[in-house]
């Protein structure tokens, strides 16, 4: 029941702090707000902020096929435009595809997001979107994160950024967690062969609206249970 007063309270401060800012002209300041996934077998908490304030060493956000159709909406537009429309630049067949699986790091220049590396992940046709995608998207950025170096990865999904809004956010998080955790089962079978070395994720921060935050934390909860532990 507190988590549900909690994303309540968070809403209605939004709600209060937009509504003193039209009437004041004071700037809206974003207030994050965390949820700790208890009994997760990593540290692993929903954080309500957007990806462009994040405070890491890597954001990864994801990104639909790269078709005029699919415009940038909520954070995704908002991160494009912090990174004066280097988005819309590299979003072209040519360059850039959003094929499912597709990945590209990029360094933020000094001024523009808060983290200091981004990672686009493509996620494909969004006409022909589910959840279940999300399974190969969780399980590249455990791999990514490994690769990298990233002890604490920041995820955003920007499914719903991306205009797909006919899945719950639930849904989404619980299939991106099964496989998050495949990445990690098969990462701890290299490290007992000693085939594997360096960093890795020791913990995960999810981002979701404040709309989304006990749905999305649900679904999280769902895809640990459902995962092999």
């Amino acid at each position: 029941m507190k988590r549900y007063c909690s994303a309540l309270v968070f809403v209605f401060l939004l709600s209060f702090q937009s509504t003193r800012a039209q009437t004041t002209g004071a700037p809206v300041q974003s207030t994050p707000m965390e949820i700790p996934i208890h009994g997760a077998p990593i540290p692993t908490r929903v954080l309500v902020q957007s990806p462009s304030e994040t405070v890491t060493d890597l954001q990864i956000i994801c990104l639909f096929a790269s078709e005029k159709h699919n415009a940038l909406r909520g954070a995704l537009a908002e991160i494009n435009e912090r990174l004066n429309g280097l988005l819309d630049q590299i979003r072209q067949p040519a360059l850039f595809r959003g094929e499912l699986g597709e990945t590209l790091l990029i360094e933020p220049r000094v001024g523009s997001i808060v983290a200091k590396g981004l990672l686009l992940i493509g996620l494909g046709d969004r006409a022909t979107f589910t959840p279940n995608r999300m399974e190969l998207i969780g399980a590249i950025v455990y791999r990514e994160s490994s690769r990298l170096g990233i002890a604490h990865p920041y995820f955003a999904p920007t499914v719903i950024d991306g205009g797909v809004t006919k899945f719950s956010t639930g849904e989404v998080a619980e299939s991106f967690i099964v496989g998050f955790r495949r990445g990690a089962k098969t990462d701890e079978v290299l490290k007992k062969q000693g085939a594997a070395q360096g960093s890795f994720p020791q913990d995960l921060t999810y981002l979701a609206g404040p709309t989304h935050a006990t749905d999305t934390q649900q679904g999280i909860e769902k895809g640990f249970a459902s995962s092999p532990q």
